[in-house]
């Protein structure tokens, strides 16, 4: 019997905070991810950059915004707008 493999998506639900808006319904969103370095155990900051596609442009530059992983839009789009956090002031 053959098994169907499962694929699991890394992160489902990603929240940080749209640092671009330039693009036609694309944003560019800015993650932070605090971890503890093994060997020093000082807290490191990781900030990642990934592209958010966004159907309607209704995000503006300093919202904080949730992302949901999905398949490939285009060479470096993995990611759709799933909902605004908080809008910016």
């Amino acid at each position: 019997m053959e098994t169907a493999k499962k694929h699991i998506k890394k992160s489902l639900l990603s929240e940080g905070k749209v640092v671009s808006t330039a693009m036609d319904k694309t944003l560019v969103m800015l993650v932070e991810a605090r971890k503890t370095h093994p060997k020093f155990k000082k807290i490191v900051r990781r900030t990642i950059k990934m592209k958010v596609h966004d159907e309607r442009n209704e995000c503006q530059v300093g919202d904080r915004i949730l992302a949901i992983e999905t398949r490939p839009l285009s060479r470096e789009k993995r990611h759709r707008l799933f909902k605004i956090v908080e809008k910016a002031k």
